[in-house]
Parts: structure tokens; sequence; C-alpha cells
């Protein structure tokens, strides 16, 4: 069973930084994409970026040039640098990943089978 957790939500004034991390446990293939989702109070979930198997990422335009997405095989770990934080980056932070499936590049939230349980993100003015 694939498990994902994530962690390193905070609070952090505008302009500052955060690093979240999302642990994968569970899986041994070498076929996948992942993916950062965030969802504030009211709204839908958004699709902020994504990476697949072969390290190639793809961004959200609201986020293009302050947030990079990573992985550290070795780690099973995916990463998502936030730099510039913005009071509307304000959201809880979900890992997404899917296995096998040919739709990557994606943020369309129903192509990820497996969700982490969030992490929070609190940017203030």
């Amino acid at each position: 069973q694939v498990q994902l957790v994530e962690s390193g939500g905070g609070s952090v004034q505008a302009g500052g930084s955060l690093r979240l991390s999302c642990a994968v446990f569970g899986y041994t293939g070498s076929s996948y994409y992942m993916a950062w989702f965030r969802q504030a109070p009211g709204k839908e979930r958004e699709g902020v970026a994504t990476i697949n198997s072969d390290g190639s990422t793809s961004y959200a335009d609201s986020v293009k040039g302050r947030f990079t997405i990573s992985q550290d095989n070795a780690k099973n770990t995916l990463y998502l640098q936030m730099n510039s934080l913005k009071p509307e980056d304000t959201a809880m932070y979900y890992c997404a990943a899917n296995y096998g499936g040919s739709w990557w590049p994606t943020l369309l939230p129903e192509r990820f089978g497996y969700w982490g349980q969030g992490t929070q993100v609190n940017v203030s003015s």
C-alpha cells in the first residue's frame, strides 16, 4: 500500500521561504509522476507543480519562478521549495502521486491516485 506523508508546513511572513517534504512509502516501481496541490478555504484544489520519474517538471503560472519541485530518489522523498511567499499562497498543501499511466504533464487532481494528508502553510502580510 502506497503512503504519502507530508511535512514542513508552518507560518511565515510574506517574502519568506518554506520547504515542504513528502515521504513515499510502499512503492518500488520506476514509472510514476508526482505533484503538489493546494487548497485554500472555500476554493477548489489547485495544482502547483508536478514532476515525473525522468525528472521533468511543470508549474502552474501562479508559482513559476518562485517554487521548485524536486525529488530525492535515494530517500523516496518529494520536495517543494517555496520562495518569495505571498499571502495568497496560504493553503493546505497536498502531495499526490500516480504510478504508470500517460497523463503527464498534468495538474488535474483526478489524474492522481494517491494523496497525503496535507500540511498547512500560512503566509502573513
